[in-house]
């Protein structure tokens, strides 16, 4: 059975664990004097289950003592709005609060401590969406961070997948990456096979840094897509998840679905 007491907010509890401490509310309790401390409609039940358990032989310590269990218990629970924020790029609806990406992403990167994952199926003007990552990178020689990005034939290509990834490597290294330090950079050789039906391309866009925390988008790593188009993402702040996601990217390295770049 859930007590009408496991209902009330963290608030609520504090305030009434308060008021039964130093006095001001005591058995017999009513509705009156409890309406003080929440809404009228909650006041009811929560009186009811107050006697009820006075009646039982809990004293005004105890009572006051599990109360401020709950609270605290509750307390620590984070709540779905502390977990999670709307990432935008684009337009803002008014009164809609939201995080735009391109400083998500700047405070992601800035902030790493000891991993950074990224995923991304387009990059373009690298050397500024990538420019806190590379700073980060060069002032903490302990970071790791490592690339899934999309190498993609062009439609009607015949070149060998070396010499497209051998281009692919050196445009990353001249022209969207910053830094003195490399990332390691991993690709899907399905997106190089010379049949159609059989290639397939890395489309994931996300972000996770120290396991701690994930950012996921619709949003690829360009300047369009970072200020300027209409893009929506979420950032997650859940160990688990983030832990996660990472470890779903580095499996397939380990098994080979996903390859390095070689040079990079």
């Amino acid at each position: 059975m859930i007590s009408p007491l496991q209902k009330l907010s963290v608030s609520d509890l504090r305030a009434l664990t308060e008021a039964i401490k130093s006095g001001r509310i005591s058995a017999p309790f009513t509705a009156v004097s409890i309406q003080r401390y929440m809404a009228p409609t909650d006041a009811i039940v929560v009186t009811s289950e107050l006697q009820r358990l006075t009646d039982l032989g809990m004293s005004k310590e105890s009572l006051a003592f599990a109360l401020e269990l709950l609270s605290d218990e509750r307390g620590n629970q984070s709540q779905p709005e502390d977990l999670l924020d709307l990432v935008w790029t684009g337009p803002e609806a008014p009164g809609i609060p939201s995080r735009d990406t391109a400083v998500v992403v700047r405070e992601l990167f800035a902030a790493a401590k000891e991993s950074v994952l990224v995923a991304g199926y387009a990059v373009h003007q690298g050397r500024e969406v990538f420019a806190a990552l590379a700073s980060r990178m060069d002032e903490l020689s302990s970071l790791k961070v490592k690339m899934f990005l999309d190498v993609q034939r062009l439609h009607g290509d015949t070149t060998l997948d070396s010499e497209i990834l051998g281009e692919f490597s050196h445009r990353f290294k001249a022209k969207e990456w910053p830094g003195k330090r490399l990332p390691e950079v991993y690709y899907d050789p399905r997106a190089l096979s010379t049949e159609p039906s059989k290639r397939g391309s890395l489309h994931a866009k996300c972000i996770v840094v120290d396991r701690e925390v994930a950012f996921v988008s619709s949003a690829n790593f360009t300047a369009a897509a970072q200020v300027r188009n209409i893009e929506a993402g979420a950032l997650i702040r859940s160990a688990h998840f983030a832990n996660q996601l990472a470890r779903h990217f580095e499996a397939l390295a380990e098994v080979g679905i996903l390859q390095r770049v070689a040079g990079i």
